[in-house]
């Protein structure tokens, strides 16, 4: 009888590195693909997922450390081969939980799973004990860090590092990859209409979970030490909190003061984080609220969080995009949030495969889009409404420049100070009325702007 093949974690983690340089989609899709296709166990998809995102992270330098150990030049390698030995070099540098026998023994077994020539499972057996032991003499290490031609491993896209040493400066630059190279803290957002600040802190202390007040907003908790399941945090089924970046909590707080009873739009409403705090924020306002979402599967995750967590409270929803909500409607609203999609550059800490799924032509895409939708949030404005535009990007052409572009052809907008509704902690974040944080621990790059109808 044929041996039947075990797909193991390390397998699952250097094949969806496979399917996503081959593929350019988003790793959370490949991943949950490959989870269902290799039938992996719920209790190995964190590492997995912990593996694959920490390749992503550290890629240059992990590549680095093949160049300087392979005589097979990369580009070479069968695309497995250079995933699996990745996914090893990944747990012999940064998972000293995982003993090194252990990474070498699975990368040659994920290698055999896969059908790889037995030739080759020499060589990967080879090159990682090779570096287990080249990596005490620490020489290896150091000469990883810098390129051939001497400048630092960023482990990001030349073409991006080479964006933001021009518009930051070399120091800001290497900051900011530096920061996106590092595992992110969760953040929540605690849910003030079901629960107090004090008694979710007391719920995390119960079960002894380490927890301290974000930077900037009033609501939110850092939990640094969290890395598994959101679900098994206390109070997630009461729906005592959300996951929620405080840069996006911030993003939030640009619509208001609220008008009692008034009506408002989110129009990229995506899986409703900034639907779900609309709805927090305005409660006692008593807000009309509709959320705009072409996408079935997000607007589905955005109903199950707003039932979790405002059971009993209306939402108007809108299958539909925002050109065709603003064809066929004719309310008017009091205030417009637009979190256009965009490149993502401010979040690719947290999602890494962003960084390698995007070239800088994509920029110009993007803007098109994005002032499109800023045109049709205009159409359904009040006289007097207020007109937020948000991205997850740090590029100008996606943030800036769109917001000058807008307001040379729309005279009746005036662009208003973003930090006199964020709290104090948060007007360091402001420059030039906008809102435009760069990623640090608890906070992703974000850019938002606030503009009002004259």
């Amino acid at each position: 009888m044929q041996k039947k093949t075990i797909y193991t974690t390390r397998f699952t983690a250097a094949e969806t590195l496979c399917n996503l340089f081959q593929s350019r989609s988003s790793v959370k899709i490949l991943f949950d693909s490959n989870v269902e296709k290799y039938n992996l166990p719920s209790r190995d998809r964190n590492l997995a997922m912990n593996l694959i995102y920490g390749v992503l992270r550290q890629r240059q330098f992990l590549d680095r450390i093949l160049q300087k150990l392979s005589k097979t030049p990369l580009h070479k390698l069968h695309p497995f081969v250079h995933q699996t030995l990745a996914v090893g070099l990944y747990q012999i540098f940064f998972l000293e939980r995982i003993p090194h026998s252990a990474a070498v023994n699975e990368a040659v077994n994920s290698c055999k799973a896969k059908g790889i020539p037995k030739r080759l499972h020499g060589f990967v057996n080879g090159i990682l004990r090779e570096t287990i032991r080249q990596k005490e003499h620490k020489n290896l290490t150091e000469n990883a860090l810098t390129e051939k031609n001497g400048q630092p491993v960023y482990n990001h896209p030349h073409w991006l590092v080479n964006r933001w040493i021009n518009h930051f400066g070399r120091q800001e630059a290497a900051r900011i990859c530096n920061e996106n190279s590092k595992e992110p803290l969760l953040v929540l957002r605690i849910n003030t209409t079901l629960i107090s600040t004090a008694d979710f802190y007391r719920q995390l202390d119960q079960q002894e979970i380490a927890h301290h007040p974000g930077i900037y907003c009033p609501d939110s908790v850092v939990l640094p030490h969290s890395h598994g399941s959101i679900g098994s945090i206390p109070g997630f089924e009461e729906g005592f909190f959300q996951v929620q970046d405080e840069a996006a909590q911030l993003a939030t707080l640009l619509l208001t003061p609220f008008k009692n009873g008034g009506k408002y739009l989110d129009g990229c409403a995506g899986l409703g984080g900034k639907t779900n705090h609309i709805l927090q924020l305005g409660l006692e306002h008593d807000l009309i609220i509709h959320a705009v979402e072409p996408k079935q599967r997000q607007l589905q995750k955005l109903l199950e969080n707003q039932r979790r967590l405002f059971p009993g409270r209306h939402l108007f929803v809108h299958e539909e995009n925002l050109q065709d909500f603003a064809r066929n409607n004719t309310i008017q609203f009091d205030g417009i949030l637009i979190d256009a999609p965009c490149s993502g550059t401010g979040v690719t800490g947290r999602h890494p495969d962003i960084r390698w799924n995007r070239e800088e032509q994509d920029l110009l895409q993007y803007r098109a889009r994005q002032l499109d939708l800023l045109k049709q949030g205009a159409k359904l404005l009040k006289p007097e409404g207020l007109l937020v535009y948000t991205t997850c990007s740090l590029e100008p052409e996606e943030n800036q420049d769109v917001i000058h572009t807008f307001l040379s052809t729309h005279s009746d907008f005036t662009l208003t100070n973003c930090a006199e509704q964020l709290p104090e902690a948060a007007h360091q974040l402001v420059k030039n009325n906008l809102f435009c944080p760069h990623p640090s621990a608890t906070i992703d790059g974000f850019f938002g702007a606030r503009m009002r109808r004259k």
